[in-house]
């Protein structure tokens, strides 16, 4: 018994857009496909949540227990981004105030919904349980450790952690290389 979707298992749940070698887990839930782009070689595995307008680029791993609300405004992961296992990437969140309501159950007239985008550019690494929260872009190459809370924007080619993150240091830019040389072997 194979546990990825076949092909054309994949092709009934009627993404907008679907690349060649793609894998993902029928332990999977996927809500609303139609508003999904996925590019080549992606792997999303066991129990990951997919929810609203999500683009996922090109050679990207979503590992177990990941969940990515991307609402209206969408979430957005450009090529070799990794995402480790039990994250969770939120566009939209209710707001915890207590001046409005919260929960899906609720009509939306009686809540103050938060919703911007979230931009995850190339090279981007994200450690097994870390939380991003709406409108946040992490710019090329930089990572995050475990259990990091990425509220905020971060530098490029960093290396990043905490709660709420902090830059740690400079991350090196050596991978590029290797990307050009994996380039090159492809042709």
């Amino acid at each position: 018994m194979n546990s990825f979707y076949t092909y054309a298992e994949l092709n009934e749940l009627r993404f907008a857009y679907l690349g060649d070698n793609v894998f993902i887990s029928k332990k999977a839930s996927i809500y609303g496909a139609n508003n999904m782009i996925i590019g080549d070689n992606v792997r999303i595995d066991d129990f990951c949540i997919l929810s609203g307008k999500i683009t996922i680029g090109n050679y990207i791993h979503i590992a177990a227990h990941t969940a990515l609300y991307g609402g209206e405004n969408g979430i957005e992961i450009s090529d070799y981004a990794n995402i480790s296992s039990k994250i969770a990437i939120y566009s939209i969140s209710d707001d915890y105030s207590g001046e409005t309501m919260t929960n899906p159950m609720i009509p939306d007239k009686y809540k103050n919904i938060q919703s911007e985008k979230v931009i995850i550019e190339k090279h981007v690494i994200i450690g097994a349980g870390s939380v991003i929260l709406p409108g946040v872009r992490l710019r090329e190459g930089s990572s995050f450790g475990a259990m990091t809370l990425i509220n905020k924007s971060s530098e490029p080619w960093s290396i990043n952690a905490g709660i709420p993150f902090r830059k740690i240091k400079e991350r090196s830019k050596n991978l590029l290389l290797l990307e050009e040389k994996f380039k090159k072997e492809l042709l």
